[in-house]
C-alpha cells in the first residue's frame, strides 16, 4: 500500500477523531489498575495498511486479527509472528463510497468452535459489503448481503442460538443472520445505536442473555435483552460518558467490562455499576485502541494507529486476581 493511500485513509478518520481525543471519562482514575506484565507483544507494517481494528482468539492460541486499511485477515502466533489468511477483494471503485470514512474495511471478526471465521467488510460498494465467511483452504465467500449505505463494524456470536449480531456504526442498526449465511434481519433500530455525526453503534458481545453495544459517538454501553423468538429488548444504558469507546470484552468477574477508547487512547475498566478507571494508557504503547480480548488471565489490546500514524501493535497484559 501506497504512502499516499496511507495517508488519505488516516485523514479520512482524523478530524472526526480529534473532536474525541480530548474527551476522557470523568471519573476516571488510574489507581489500582488491574492489569501487570504489559508489554508491546507485535507491531505492525503501518507501509502495509496493517491497521489492526479486531480480534478473536482460537483455540490454537493463535489471535485472528482484522488489519482494515489492508482488507486483510491475519492469524498472530502467541509468539508474535504475523500471516496473512485472506485479502478480501478491492471493490471496482476504490471504496472512496465507503460511508463516513472513504476506503473500504474489513472490521468485525468471530468465530466458532470450529474453526470457522467470519468477518465484516464495508466497501460502499452492494457487490461486497457484508459479512464474509473464512474456511480453511477456500476463498472467502460472502454469505450475506448488507446495505452499502452502511458501515458493519461489530461482530457478535450466539453459539447457543447458532446467529451472528451486526452492529451498523452509520444506519444505527443492529442486523442478525445466522452463521450459515442468508438475508439479514434489522433486529434493533432503537435511538441508542444511532449516531451523532462520525460513528455510532459499535462494539458487541453476546453475555447473559444480552446483546451489549458501544456506542462510540454517545459514549455509552448499552445492554439489549434477548427475548424469545430473536426479538430484541428495549435497551439499558449500563455506563455513559466515554465518548469514543470502540470494542470492549468481559473480564469473567459477572458484568465487568474492558473497553478501548480510540481516539483518547486509553482502556478502561467499566466496573457493573457504570463506575470507570483508565487502566492503560498512551505511555503503555496505545495507539488508537481499537479493541480488547481475554483468555483466561490473559489480556490482548489492538492499536491501529488511525491518527497517532505511528505503530500500530498488539499490546499483551495480565489480568491481576482474575478469578
Amino acid at each position: 500500500m501506497s504512502k499516499r493511500s496511507i495517508e488519505l485513509i488516516m485523514s479520512a478518520v482524523v478530524v472526526a477523531a480529534a473532536t474525541l481525543t480530548a474527551a476522557a471519562p470523568a471519573n476516571a482514575t488510574s489507581a489500582g489498575a488491574p492489569l501487570t506484565d504489559v508489554r508491546v507483544a507485535t507491531h505492525f507494517d503501518l507501509s502495509a495498511g496493517q491497521m489492526p481494528e479486531n480480534i478473536t482468539l482460537l483455540s490454537d492460541g493463535t489471535a485472528a486479527v482484522t488489519f482494515a486499511a489492508s482488507r486483510q485477515v491475519a492469524q498472530v502466533t502467541p509468539r508474535g509472528a504475523v500471516r496473512v489468511l485472506a485479502t478480501l477483494p478491492a471493490p471496482a471503485d476504490g471504496g472512496v463510497g465507503t460511508p463516513v470514512l472513504g476506503f473500504p474495511l474489513v472490521t468485525g471478526i468471530v468465530h466458532t468452535s470450529d474453526g470457522t471465521v467470519y468477518v465484516l467488510y464495508a466497501t460502499g460498494t452492494a457487490d461486497l459489503t457484508g459479512l464474509w465467511r473464512l474456511r480453511s483452504g477456500q476463498a472467502p465467500q460472502r454469505i450475506a448481503a448488507l446495505p452499502a449505505t452502511g458501515l458493519p463494524n461489530g461482530l457478535a456470536l450466539d453459539e447457543h442460538s447458532e446467529q451472528l449480531y451486526i452492529t451498523d456504526s452509520v444506519l444505527g442498526t443492529v442486523w442478525t443472520v445466522p452463521v450459515t449465511g442468508g438475508t439479514p434481519r434489522a433486529w434493533s433500530t432503537a435511538p441508542e445505536l444511532a449516531s451523532a455525526g462520525f460513528l455510532g453503534a459499535n462494539g458487541a458481545k453476546v453475555h447473559r442473555g444480552a446483546l451489549w453495544v458501544t456506542n462510540l459517538d454517545q459514549g455509552t454501553v448499552l445492554r439489549i435483552p434477548l427475548r424469545p423468538g430473536n426479538r430484541a429488548g428495549t435497551p439499558q444504558v449500563k455506563a455513559s460518558g466515554l465518548a469514543g469507546i470502540d470494542d470492549f470484552a468481559f473480564t469473567g468477574r459477572g458484568d465487568e467490562i474492558l473497553a478501548t477508547l480510540n481516539a483518547p487512547n486509553t482502556v478502561v475498566r467499566i466496573r457493573p455499576d457504570g463506575t470507570v478507571t483508565t487502566v492503560l494508557n498512551a505511555t503503555d504503547g496505545l495507539q488508537n485502541p481499537t479493541s480488547v480480548a481475554l483468555r483466561g488471565n490473559d489480556v490482548y489490546v489492538l492499536s491501529a494507529a488511525y491518527t497517532t500514524a505511528t505503530d500500530p501493535n498488539l499490546l499483551r497484559a495480565r489480568l491481576r486476581g482474575h478469578r
